[in-house]
C-alpha cells in the first residue's frame, strides 16, 4: 500500500485536528507491514516537520515550501495542482480535512470530524468559513471513503451528507504517546479547575465564565479557574473579563501548552470541565479521563458516548447546572475518587492501534488503483 496522509495539520502547534493526524500517523506506521509506503505531506513556508519522523518504520516526509493558504486557495477553489505534481503517485491520498487533495489517479478519503462549520458558519473563520460549507456535499459524495471520529459525527455525515454507511470509516481517537497507558495522577495539594482547548464559541467559554461567577459570589473557598489552549481573536471579550471583578485573580489564562508541559497541567487540576456547543470527540476529556481527572462535560455532540457513566453530563445552556457540577466535584471527596477511577477504566479502551486497523482494513478493501 502506498499512502500518502496530510501531515500538514500537525505541522506546528498541535491542536485538536494536529494531534490526531500525528497520532493516527504513527499508528499507521506501526503498523505497516513489508511493500508498505507511508507518506507524510507537509507545506508550509515556515515550519519544517521534525526530523524524529522520517525514523518511523517505512515512512517518508515529502516536506513543500509551499503556503498552506495559498495551496488551499488553489486546491479548494481550482482543484489545482494535483497531489502527484507535489508528492508523486500514490495508491490512497488521505485528507485530514473534509475537503479532498486534488489527485489524478488515487483513491481520495477525507476526515469529517464534525459538522459544526455547517451548521454554525458563524462560528468559523478563514477558509473553514469560505470554502468547507459550499463544498463539503459534493467532495463527501466522491470521496472513496470519509473518515469519522464519533458515532455522533458519523450518525450526522449520514442524514446530512447523505454518506451511506458503506464509505464511512470510525476511527476514534486513542490517548497520546505522552500519556500512554491509562495512569492515576497524584493528588495535587493545591489543584486548579481546568479548561483545555481552544478558545473560540463552540467550546462555550462564556457560559463557563458565567458558572464560575456564580461559584466566586457564593463560596468562600474556591480553586482558581485555568484556561489553556490557543486564543482566537473572538476571545477578547472573554480574557477582558478576567481583568475585572469578579473574575479579576480567580480565572487565569496559560495559553497554549505543548506535550511537555500537558501532563502536568492534567494533573495539577482537580477537573477538568469542557461545556462545548458541539464536540466530534473532545480529546481533552479523554485526555484528563486517563490521568484520573474527574470530568464535567456538555450532554452534546460525541461527549457523551466518550465520558459515558465516568463523568457529570451537564446541558451546556444551563449556567446554573454547570456551576453546581462543579461543586459537586470539589465538595464531594469520594464522588471525586469515584469519577477518576470510572475515568481511568474508561480511557484504557481507546487505543491508536485499533484506529489505524480500522483505518488500513477499510483501505485494503478499496479496489486496486489502476496507473495512468
Amino acid at each position: 500500500m502506498n499512502l500518502l496522509l496530510d501531515y500538514r495539520p500537525a505541522l506546528a502547534r498541535r491542536t485538536g485536528v494536529g494531534e490526531y493526524a500525528h497520532e493516527l500517523a504513527a499508528a499507521l506506521a506501526r503498523a505497516s507491514r513489508p511493500g508498505d509506503r507511508l507518506r507524510l505531506f507537509t507545506s508550509s513556508w515556515r515550519d519544517r516537520p521534525d526530523p524524529q519522523l522520517r525514523t518511523w518504520p517505512q515512512t517518508e516526509v515529502v516536506d513543500r515550501r509551499v503556503p498552506v493558504r495559498v495551496l488551499n486557495w488553489a486546491w479548494h477553489r481550482h482543484g489545482v495542482p494535483p497531489i502527484e505534481w507535489l508528492a508523486g503517485p500514490s495508491d490512497i491520498v488521505q485528507s485530514m480535512h473534509p475537503l479532498l487533495l486534488p489527485s489524478r489517479a488515487a483513491h481520495q478519503a477525507i476526515t469529517i470530524f464534525d459538522l459544526d462549520f455547517l451548521r454554525h458558519p458563524e462560528r468559523t473563520t478563514a477558509e473553514m468559513r469560505r470554502d468547507y460549507p459550499g463544498l463539503v456535499r459534493d467532495h463527501a459524495r466522491r470521496a472513496s471513503l470519509v473518515v469519522v471520529i464519533s458515532d455522533d459525527t458519523a450518525r450526522s455525515v449520514q442524514a446530512e451528507l447523505g454518506v451511506p454507511a458503506s464509505r464511512l470509516v470510525l476511527c476514534r481517537p486513542g490517548l497520546p504517546g505522552w500519556i500512554g497507558r491509562p495512569a492515576a495522577r497524584p493528588e495535587p495539594a493545591e489543584g486548579y479547575v481546568l479548561f483545555v482547548g481552544t478558545l473560540e464559541p463552540r467550546k462555550n467559554i462564556g457560559a463557563l465564565l458565567d458558572a464560575w461567577t456564580l461559584l466566586v459570589r457564593s463560596r468562600r473557598k474556591l480553586p482558581k479557574l485555568r484556561l489553556v489552549g490557543a486564543a482566537r481573536p473572538e476571545a477578547g471579550s472573554w480574557l477582558a473579563r478576567l481583568q475585572v471583578p469578579p473574575l479579576a485573580g480567580t480565572v487565569e489564562y496559560s495559553g497554549y501548552v505543548d506535550d511537555r508541559e500537558r501532563r502536568a497541567t492534567y494533573e495539577g487540576a482537580r477537573l477538568l470541565v469542557l461545556p462545548s456547543w458541539h464536540e466530534g470527540f473532545g480529546l481533552p476529556a479523554l485526555e484528563a479521563m486517563a490521568l484520573g481527572v474527574p470530568v464535567v462535560v456538555s450532554n452534546r455532540g460525541a461527549l457523551p458516548e466518550v465520558v459515558g457513566d465516568a463523568g457529570l453530563q451537564v446541558s451546556p445552556d444551563d449556567t446554573r447546572a454547570l456551576a453546581a457540577a462543579i461543586a459537586a466535584v470539589l465538595d464531594d471527596p469520594a464522588r471525586a475518587a469515584d469519577l477518576s477511577a470510572r475515568g481511568l477504566a474508561r480511557a484504557a479502551g481507546f487505543t491508536w492501534d485499533a484506529a489505524a486497523a480500522s483505518l488500513r482494513a477499510a483501505y485494503d478493501a478499496l479496489p486496486r488503483v489502476q496507473r495512468r
